[in-house]
């Protein structure tokens, strides 16, 4: 059960387990340093911004694939054990729970999966009121949206009628 090579394996968590997993087998591993045996577990996350009933914008952190940790490791009698034996750990996802390590696609959408995604509930040619800063106040057309930085830029008509471009983050802005 040796390899040299540190490949990604899944774990199947009960159900609300898998941060606490993640985080003990990263602290085991610190612990009794064993790095060159497993070096990563994480629970692959997304960031959304959603809007809650009172128009408020929040952002909340969804899990990708609930009830499952990733681990990236050489498999060995000892990784193979710390990992099974991990408090809230049903088993390694593969044949009769034998470590099955992913194949270069499935890989490939981890790391895609682990790249923060966020869906805007604000588009180009939305009106929106600015609710907060210097411009609090003022109305404007959304020009530009910033999903990563999570800004808008907006034509906000000044007291002249002129359209003077500025930018506002999400949480400082509300739809008309």
């Amino acid at each position: 059960m040796a390899d040299s090579e540190a490949r990604w394996y899944i774990l199947h968590t009960y159900s609300g387990y898998e941060n606490k997993v993640a985080a003990d087998i990263v602290k085991l591993v610190e612990n009794r340093n064993l790095h060159n045996l497993i070096e990563e577990a994480i629970v692959p996350t997304v960031t959304k911004t959603v809007e809650k009933d009172s128009g408020e914008k929040v952002e909340v952190e969804e899990k990708v694939y609930p009830g499952y940790v990733f681990v990236k490791m050489v498999e060995t009698n000892e990784s193979w054990y710390i990992c099974r034996n991990t408090r809230g750990v049903t088993g390694f996802v593969g044949p009769e729970g034998k470590p099955t390590p992913l194949t270069e696609e499935e890989v490939r959408e981890l790391e895609h999966g682990r790249k923060e995604s966020t869906v805007s509930a604000f588009e180009i040619g939305d009106r929106v009121a600015i609710k907060q800063g210097v411009m609090e106040g003022f109305e404007g057309e959304i020009t530009k949206v910033d999903l990563e930085k999570q800004i808008v830029e907006i034509a906000v008509e000044n007291m002249f009628g002129e359209k003077t471009p500025t930018s506002a983050e999400f949480s400082a802005i509300k739809k008309l």
